[in-house]
């Protein structure tokens, strides 16, 4: 489930609360069935979602201790040394965690003018 689903079944459940009918209009609005809705307010967190959501609060932490100048590649050293990161981090999934949120390293290399022949 995305996301958007997710924030979309949590503010139909605080909207509709005590009105009657009030569910079945916003699933109406939203395009999604009953079932769906139901289903999707009882699902759990699964243990990949769990690993994710915990590499992107450790990418997160580490990001901003170098105050936002460390790319993938230190990233990476800094995460295998973490000992709340207990599975093993590749170059890629770093790589795929800063997309998603959006970082990029702010300090970048100094290009310099080769001499004219």
């Amino acid at each position: 489930m995305n996301k958007q689903h997710r924030q979309a079944y949590l503010a139909i459940k605080e909207t509709s609360q005590g009105k009657r009918g009030a569910v079945t209009k916003l699933l109406a609005v939203v395009g999604v069935s009953r079932q769906a809705y139901y289903k999707g307010l009882k699902r759990e967190e699964t243990a990949w979602e769990a690993r994710d959501r915990r590499l992107k609060e450790r990418t997160q932490h580490w990001f901003d201790f170098h105050h936002q100048g460390i790319g993938a590649g230190n990233l990476l050293v800094n995460l295998q040394h973490d000992e709340s990161i207990t599975f093993e981090v590749t170059h890629k999934m770093v790589r795929r965690v800063m997309r998603e949120l959006g970082l990029k390293c702010q300090i970048r290399v100094k290009k310099t003018q080769s001499p004219k022949s």
